[in-house]
């Protein structure tokens, strides 16, 4: 299959830095879907649904490119969802919540050749442990990040490692929110190896 350009279907900052760190050309546009779970879905398949709904989102828009979708699903042991809180008060009790549990991370994956229809989709699976938080502890972090946008009400690559105890999965990367070990296999399927590739230090944002 011949390489084509490549398009992030996300607006997140989070994502496209972590883009960048494969040294390929890209351009980001943001696709406008329902990302509310159907009944009795489980986190891993809300995570994989939504990220081939935002990739196919984008498709006709962008007939001529390799389009990555990506979203990720937190939840329990028990298998309750954690959302992305939106404010301080559902963010103390998602972290009130988590605190001395495990809490899985679902990052869903897709791959799609906008031209032919073919995808590739993958979830990724990452667990956290949560250390045991007094409310202080989880008032101050909150204060300090504000992660209100991120689910699980925290961002690892800050001061949100800290309420962790251990940490298990393959790729660290999905716990920000896009598996680059995954997205690096599915391009080599397809025939583009970032390894071979001239690095790129910027990409480009539609307004």
């Amino acid at each position: 299959m011949t390489p084509r350009p490549l398009l992030l279907a996300s607006s997140s900052p989070y994502r496209r830095q972590l883009l960048t760190r494969l040294g390929l050309p890209f351009e980001a546009a943001s696709p406008d879907i329902d990302e509310s779970p159907a009944r009795n879905e489980t986190a891993a398949q809300l995570a994989t649904r939504l990220a081939e709904s935002k990739a196919r989102a984008l498709a006709k828009a962008w007939p001529g490119h390799w389009i990555i979708g990506s979203d990720q699903v937190a939840c329990l042991e028990d298998g309750t969802l954690l959302n992305k809180p939106g404010n301080h008060e559902r963010a103390v009790q998602q972290l009130a919540r988590s605190s001395g549990q495990r809490v899985s991370f679902m990052t869903g994956l897709a791959l799609l050749d906008a031209s032919s229809g073919q995808i590739q989709i993958h979830c990724e699976p990452f667990h956290a442990h949560f250390r045991h938080l007094r409310r202080e502890e989880i008032e101050n972090y909150l204060h300090t990040e504000q992660p209100y946008d991120c689910a699980g009400s925290f961002k690892m690559e800050g001061l949100g490692i800290a309420l962790f105890s251990q940490l298990e999965g393959r790729d660290p990367n999905s716990l920000v929110g896009l598996p680059l070990i995954a997205l690096t296999d599915m391009l080599r399927n397809w025939g583009l190896n970032p390894l071979l590739q001239p690095p790129v230090r910027s990409s480009k944002l539609e307004p």
